[in-house]
């Protein structure tokens, strides 16, 4: 069988899983994301190892497409009315999460005598949050209210904090041990958000002007998907972040369009492929080996990070006035953590050689953890915090 072919009844086969197991999770009390990472760990590598090699080039492509899209229509619930609402808790809860389990992991980790190198790299990566999980069990749930509105704002602008936050704690690792680069890793961070800005205004100011004058359907759908391809393919270009591009391209339509809505409902229409898509070759993509190549340093890690999470937000919404509800049960909603951490996982190991392997292995195992044990605690938070419409 040819590549081409190969990589069409892959992908042909791939949507008919991830369909069968958007089914079968209707009658199971876990998530659907929880199920498809599974499906996907069943037929994976870890499991039956029957997808073809040719599975782990696609799943860049679905990922970043998927992503794009997860983010701009993160970017489109930052508007106006909604940061009127919510923005001051919004702003106080990701800042204080953020602030909070990086200290508390750097902190904690030193404490149990993990060099401070390392403890510091941990602490900056462990903010990283997995957006398109968060949201995916929003729309399980059909989820409204305040903690809703709060919590896709959080997971929206988190990376943002959280990147600046690694850039910070990588630099001051790189000074603590005499390591060559400590104004790259400060670069590194200020080229992804600086150039994220440069595309989120370059791209979604004109996108907002014409938005809204095109006819309902076909010709938005083009429009939108252009916008995003358009948004994604210049921030990798200038090595930016393309989900925090994408996110403020969203943003700024949200802000300046006349009907701004149109978009947003397009790409509604197309994300959800790609989206199931992506779940299962995340499945496939994860690595049960690292969960026995590492010890108690993980252990430790998983609950520091859970720690630092729900005692952040429970400080930020103390500090901004949030109800009870949202205080008590947003880091819980936070708990997913997937791409980006392994992003900035790789990024540390190239700046740290001799730390690559234990980065990568502590930063792999507790991925694996959070991307199946994390939708299910967010699910919990949000019926808990009574939001949940099914």
């Amino acid at each position: 069988m040819g590549q081409l072919d190969l990589v069409l009844v892959t992908l042909g086969a791939l949507l008919l899983l991830a369909l069968l197991g958007d089914l079968v999770s209707a009658y199971l009390p876990i998530p659907r994301v929880t199920v498809l990472v599974v499906a996907g760990l069943i037929v994976g590598p870890p499991g039956l190892d029957v997808l073809p090699p040719v599975s782990t080039e696609v799943y860049p492509v679905v990922s970043k497409l998927a992503l794009l899209m997860v983010g701009f229509l993160l970017g489109g619930k930052l508007s106006r009315a909604t940061l009127a609402t919510v923005g001051r808790s919004v702003f106080a809860i990701s800042l204080c999460e953020v602030v909070g389990v990086a200290i508390l992991v750097a902190l904690g980790l030193m404490a149990l005598g993990v060099a401070p190198a390392l403890a510091m790299i941990l602490g900056g990566i462990a903010p990283a949050s997995a957006p398109a999980a968060v949201t995916n069990v929003v729309d399980d749930l059909g989820a409204k209210g305040a903690m809703t509105d709060t919590l896709l704002g959080v997971v929206a602008i988190d990376d943002a904090w959280g990147l600046i936050t690694f850039s910070a704690l990588l630099a001051a690792a790189q000074t603590l041990t005499g390591t060559a680069g400590a104004a790259d890793a400060l670069l590194h961070g200020a080229r992804e958000l600086g150039g994220a800005i440069f595309v989120g205004v370059a791209v979604g100011v004109p996108a907002a002007l014409v938005t809204g004058r095109l006819q309902p359907g076909k010709p938005t759908q083009a429009e939108a998907l252009g916008v995003v391809l358009l948004a994604g393919g210049l921030a990798m270009h200038l090595e930016a972040s393309y989900l925090l591009s994408a996110m403020l391209v969203g943003a700024v339509i949200a802000n300046l369009a006349q009907h701004h809505d149109r978009p947003f409902h397009e790409i509604e229409a197309v994300e959800w492929p790609f989206m199931v898509m992506f779940f299962v070759l995340a499945g496939a993509s994860l690595e049960l080996s690292a969960l026995a190549a590492v010890g108690p340093v993980a252990v430790a890690y998983l609950a520091l990070r859970a720690g630092g999470l729900v005692v952040g937000a429970y400080a930020g919404g103390r500090l901004a006035g949030a109800p009870t509800r949202v205080r008590r049960w947003l880091g819980a909603a936070i708990m997913p953590q997937a791409g980006v951490a392994l992003g900035m996982a790789l990024v540390a190991g190239n700046a740290f050689p001799d730390l690559r392997e234990s980065i990568i292995s502590l930063v792999v195992a507790s991925t694996v953890v959070f991307e199946l044990v994390g939708p299910i605690v967010t699910r919990m938070a949000l019926v808990r915090a009574g939001e949940a419409s099914s």
